[in-house]
């Protein structure tokens, strides 16, 4: 009998073991997977980039630099958007509505695509008969531009700035009438 009392024990304590051991087990796999998508998401955001984060970081670093205190720098920027002001830039211009762009983006799988809808900001008025006889010209610039490019060059603030420029650059060159002042985006989607 006293055989027969022992077993029961030492099943229990294997019984036991198993059920510590098959705890210990999830626990890791658990604390492995938290690590994992810890470790993706710190990626994902340094792979992203801020780039108004790394521009406010160049302007401190420059202006620390140049030795001037962090109140001297705050009063400036006011300052020189006063003056941006006084010459008139915050002033939009007449605006040319444009129809929706969607554009394949240049990858190697091709399964992205940007869909734009922008707005072209004219200086004078005699400049919208000749953007709209030339539309069908600008459209072709402005699909080639966009198609042109990948998502890591239009996904940052200063790809988009880029991009803008190079738009207005082109059509410029074709206008005879006047130019176009600026590019503005009214709906950006990528997928």
């Amino acid at each position: 009998m006293a055989d027969k009392a022992k077993e029961p024990k030492e099943e229990e304590v294997e019984g036991g073991e198993k059920k510590k051991s098959g705890n210990m087990l999830l626990i890791i796999i658990i604390v492995v997977l938290v690590l994992i998508l810890v470790i993706g998401g710190v990626v994902v955001a340094m792979m992203s980039g801020n780039s108004e984060a790394e521009a406010t970081a160049g302007a401190k670093k420059e202006t620390s630099a140049h030795g001037d205190s962090k109140e001297e720098a705050a009063k400036e920027a006011p300052a020189a958007e006063g003056d941006h002001a006084a010459e008139g830039g915050t002033e939009a211009g007449l605006m040319f509505p444009l129809e929706t762009f969607t554009v394949n983006l240049l990858s190697e799988s091709g399964r992205r695509y940007l869909k734009v809808e922008m707005t072209l900001e004219m200086e004078g008025e005699e400049l919208s008969p000749e953007l709209e006889e030339k539309k069908p010209i600008f459209r072709d610039i402005i699909i080639r531009q966009l198609s042109s490019k990948s998502l890591e060059e239009i996904s940052t603030l200063q790809g988009k700035e880029k991009l803008k420029e190079g738009i207005v650059a082109e059509l410029n060159t074709r206008l005879h009438d006047g130019k176009v002042k600026g590019i503005y985006f009214t709906d950006f989607v990528v997928q």
